[in-house]
């Protein structure tokens, strides 16, 4: 595909294609056409990045689900991750907005009420002059993080809605619609800017429930890389106010320490039930996400449990809780399938060769990989020293730090002496096959067998 030269201040999205990024061609197209006349110009493509020639592309820009909108600046020197909607208006509307300046110049009381709101996080720059080293830093940090916050910057602080109004600065100011409202700040080096930022632009504690105000800090929540402690109540059930009191106990007393705290209600909360593999009859229950993977969990919790469980889980004294689908009752099919509950027994301590697949129910790749699979689980059926195995990673999880799958599917064989290999050669029955036979341990009589006929050729 040619690839579009940029100079100046034109920007460059692209998206690569699956289903979802058929569904959102059409939007794409047209929000290309209402940004054709835009000035400066916002020029729209697209990549396919399952072409050979196009792979370089899709890791250099980190394209690692489809689809996958970057914004290019500078003639490609600066990208950005776009975050905003997948329709035609509001994809026209962000880009618009990401094309002029990265702060927006407040004049007036009536600016400030328009530019800051009362349900977004807003930062802003109060300055004696719009020049100097403190200026310049807070232009780098509204440059860089401007895909994520608004920034605005001003001369006079009468003209905010909240804060020290005879302020000259310089000062940061960032207003939010929780916790204390606004906060302000003044080390001017970019670094302690955008850490100042991040951990003033999310509440104490994050809820989690149907009122779509949340939603933007229910996603920074989860993809924060901290530790995440969340505690999932009915949020109309007798006693919900002194539950939230108390984890927002806790909450102050660790916020910063690299941990992240939310409070999630039942109802609005089922799809992660079944990503963490609890029950609604265990609530109220505190979990515990840590960012190595490892999670800590306390069911039919009472409020003054709370501070007690977390602080033993913080001295080092609960056990990891594992997520496991029930073990079959029936096993019989070619491809084994492994359990949470079962790795130990299939894969570590069964004695025997396992090649093991981590999928995932929806991953096209898996769906496409399982035949194959199953014609090398069938090749195997007379030898009892071999093991094919598929484990579902999304429902469950293992005790082994070996196996790491990010992505799916992913393989692994383990030989019955406990070497670990990953699979990375083509996915056809005759390398699976191949890649088994050169790493399996065979039986004893076949190897002295082996020996035997070594021996006699070198004897001859």
């Amino acid at each position: 595909m040619k690839r579009i030269s940029l100079c100046g201040n034109s920007r460059f999205s692209y998206l690569t294609w699956c289903e979802r990024s058929k569904k959102l061609a059409p939007e794409y197209e047209k929000a290309a056409s209402i940004l054709s006349s835009h000035d400066p110009p916002v020029v729209l493509a697209k990549i396919d990045a399952d072409g050979e020639k196009n792979k370089d592309l899709a890791t250099e820009f980190e394209a690692r689900t489809y689809p996958t909108i970057r914004i290019l600046r500078n003639g490609g020197k600066n990208v950005q991750e776009y975050k905003g909607p997948r329709e035609a208006d509001g994809i026209a509307e962000y880009l618009k907005k990401q094309s002029g300046p990265a702060s927006a110049e407040i004049k007036s009381v009536d600016d400030a009420t328009a530019f800051i709101g009362e349900n977004k996080v807003v930062i802003v720059g109060v300055f004696p002059k719009f020049s100097g080293e403190e200026f310049d830093n807070f232009t780098v940090l509204a440059e860089k993080l401007r895909g994520d916050y608004d920034f605005g910057h001003t001369m006079n602080a009468k003209h905010l809605p909240r804060g020290e109004s005879s302020v000259a600065g310089p000062v940061i100011r960032l207003f939010k619609p929780f916790d204390e409202l606004f906060v302000d700040f003044q080390d001017f080096h970019v670094e302690a800017l955008e850490k100042f930022v991040e951990e003033s632009s999310v509440p104490v504690v994050t809820v989690f429930d149907s009122d779509l105000r949340n939603h933007p800090f229910i996603a920074k929540f989860f993809s924060s890389p901290n530790t995440k402690v969340m505690l999932l109540i009915n949020f109309t059930a007798e006693g919900a106010e002194t539950f939230k009191s108390k984890y927002r106990e806790i909450a102050e007393q660790y916020r910063q320490s690299g941990v992240s705290f939310l409070v999630g209600d039942v109802k609005s909360t089922k799809g992660s039930f079944q990503y963490f593999g609890v029950r609604e009859d265990q609530v109220p229950l505190i979990l515990v996400q840590r960012n190595d993977g490892k999670k800590f969990l306390k069911p039919n919790l009472e409020p003054e449990h709370i501070s007690t469980w977390f602080k033993a889980y913080k001295d080092g004294n609960i056990a990891p809780y594992f997520k496991s689908e029930p073990i079959p009752e029936a096993n019989n099919e070619p491809v084994k399938v492994v359990v949470g509950d079962s790795f130990s027994d299939i894969v570590l301590n069964s004695g025997k060769n396992v090649l093991l697949e981590f999928y995932s129910p929806w991953c096209i790749y898996c769906t496409q990989l399982a035949p194959i699979l199953e014609e090398v689980a069938v090749s195997y059926q007379s030898d009892a020293g071999v093991i094919i195995a598929k484990l579902d990673g999304i429902a469950n999880d293992i005790s082994s730090d070996s196996f790491e799958a990010k992505r799916y599917p992913t393989v692994y064989f383990r030989s019955s002496s406990g070497k670990i290999s990953k699979y990375g050669g083509n996915r056809t029955k005759e390398d699976i096959i191949e890649f088994i036979e050169k790493n399996r341990d065979k039986p004893a009589h076949q190897e002295q067998a082996k020996g035997e006929k070594e021996k006699l050729k070198d004897e001859l």
